[in-house]
């Protein structure tokens, strides 16, 4: 654990049914997956604003945290509300380019995100 303190909070969005899409992707995922995730997360939680090869800007208001597993590559794309850097789509990467869905996906929350407000 690093003795300096997080530059930001992690939260998981939460949808108006109560779930966390990507804390229940994160369930699913193998342990030592779920670990590599967890440490590039924490890495951008205590270092951000951080740049590549971590992190990713993708638009306005939305990155991706880009974490390479062993055999595969996992991307979690967030958006930064004050500081706290919220969660909102995970998914297995199969392509060089980010599907247009799971960009679409993190969108939508990140529009909900707001309206909720």
């Amino acid at each position: 654990m690093s003795k300096y303190p997080p530059t930001s909070s992690v939260k998981f969005f939460c949808t108006e049914a109560g779930n966390e899409p990507v804390r229940e992707w994160l369930t699913d995922l193998p342990r030592d997956d779920r670990k590599a995730v967890g440490t590039d997360i924490k890495t951008v939680q205590f270092g951000w604003p951080i740049g590549m090869p971590v992190v990713r800007k993708m638009e306005p208001d939305l990155w991706e945290v880009r974490v390479d597993l062993k055999e595969r590559i996992a991307r979690v794309l967030f958006t930064v509300e004050a500081s706290s850097m919220v969660l909102l789509h995970g998914f297995i990467k199969k392509s060089e380019k980010t599907p247009a869905s799971d960009l679409e996906t993190a969108r939508q929350r990140k529009a909900a995100l707001k309206r909720n407000k």
